[in-house]
């Protein structure tokens, strides 16, 4: 299965790469979804020393203390995140709508993610940045109309980062908690690719419905 596959590269990632990568992929998912729940709860027992054989080290030095382990990684995240946002940002600004609906595809943006996007700002302006970064799926898209309309960069930034914050605080924060029972919570976690799949599978039927309801509206 697809999603299994991309949920062990993550996590052989983490292993192999420990900080470096938690960094890097927090980086993709701030404008390309990139599973960031499952990254920061593989970093968050990671840094709980949970995961045996593996710690986290920095610029060549292991952490040794637990606590400051799950500082690092959380600030790897909500930085690395930040700057993806950054990068969203920018694309939003310099491409604008019309290379976002040319070539949004290659981003995972549909019309319909970047319509819901931008009814977020419409209803609360600067604060859909915070709201949309600790919004599931909507946290990896909220920069691009966050470029269109030119929020201000620092404005932007600082939102980015308390949303990523709390975002990655939260979801280390759970893997922690699984902490020793890692090995069985990562057993058990495929049965999270099966309800990411059918819960595809319902986001898609309820497009389908809408469609078919707004086009008997419109025929009436």
């Amino acid at each position: 299965m697809l999603v299994a596959s991309i949920t062990g590269s993550i996590i052989t990632a983490i292993g192999d790469w420990g900080v470096y990568a938690v960094f890097l992929l927090m980086v993709l998912d701030g404008f390309f979804p990139a599973a960031s729940e499952l990254v920061m709860l593989y970093a968050g027992a990671l840094a709980a020393g949970a995961v045996p054989g593996e710690h986290v080290s920095l610029f060549g030095h292991e952490i040794t203390t637990h606590f400051w382990a799950y500082v690092v990684v959380v600030l790897a995240g909500a930085l690395g995140n930040t700057i993806g946002g950054l990068i969203g940002w920018a694309i939003g600004a310099y491409g604008g709508r019309p290379f976002l609906e040319r070539r949004g595809h290659l981003l995972h943006v549909t019309p319909e993610k970047l319509a819901r996007a931008d009814s977020w700002f419409d209803r609360f302006g600067d604060a859909a940045v915070l709201l949309g970064r600790i919004t599931p799926i909507l946290r990896s898209f909220i920069s691009y109309p966050a470029g269109i309309v030119r929020t201000p960069l620092g404005r932007f930034t600082v939102l980015t980062f308390i949303g990523s914050l709390i975002w990655c605080l939260v979801f280390a924060g759970i893997g922690w908690a699984v902490g020793a029972s890692w090995k069985g919570f990562h057993h058990s976690f495929r049965y999270v690719d099966y309800l990411v799949v059918a819960l595809v599978l319902l986001g898609v039927a309820y497009l389908v419905v809408r469609l078919v309801r707004g086009y008997s509206r419109r025929e009436a």
